[in-house]
């Protein structure tokens, strides 16, 4: 495997492209599809939409803000990863969609406007768990963060039919993992 260097543009392209990918997957689903989950302390793909959102609201622009404008102190506050199951367990999934897309295109608008170049990619923040993170380091995270759930929620929703594709689960290793 070759890791890819960050690359802003093409980190955009799949920011962009997220929340379409959702809507196309997850809107007008039957409600077992995006409620179900892997089991206890797991989510379901309604709750990752709900995380997704949060973190637009709450933490990516947010977080990057405090790096490129590097002024006073630079630490991150601490993220509630679990909020959705707080504020967003009622929320209609066609809902969550519609809000994660919108928040997502302002999100990448703010991002545009800032006029972030690689020479940028070296600035820090501090981040409470992990200390001084580059910018570079926090862009390339909200790309793989994206596609990390896109995963979880395919692994989610295939799992559903564990048991009912029978002998085939051997050539599935998505349903054992």
């Amino acid at each position: 495997m070759t890791a890819m260097a960050f690359d802003l543009a093409q980190g955009v392209a799949v920011l962009e492209r997220t929340p379409a990918v959702l809507d196309m997957w997850l809107r007008d689903l039957p409600e077992p599809w995006v409620h179900g989950t892997e089991g206890l302390d797991t989510w379901s793909p309604h709750q990752v939409v709900g995380h997704l959102l949060h973190g637009e609201r709450t933490d990516w622009m947010t977080r990057i803000r405090i790096i490129v404008e590097q002024a006073g102190d630079r630490h991150f506050a601490p993220f509630d990863r679990e909020a959705m199951l707080r504020d967003h367990a009622d929320t209609p999934t066609n809902e969550l969609l519609r809000a994660f897309r919108e928040a997502r295109a302002d999100n990448l608008a703010l991002l545009s406007a800032y006029g972030i170049r690689p020479s940028h990619f070296s600035l820090t923040g501090v981040h409470p768990r992990f200390g001084d993170v580059t910018l570079g380091q926090l862009l390339a995270t909200w790309v793989a963060h994206d596609l990390s759930h896109l995963t979880q929620i395919s692994r989610t929703m295939a799992k559903q039919y564990r048991d009912a594709v029978g002998p085939w689960r051997e050539f599935l290793s998505v349903m054992d993992r």
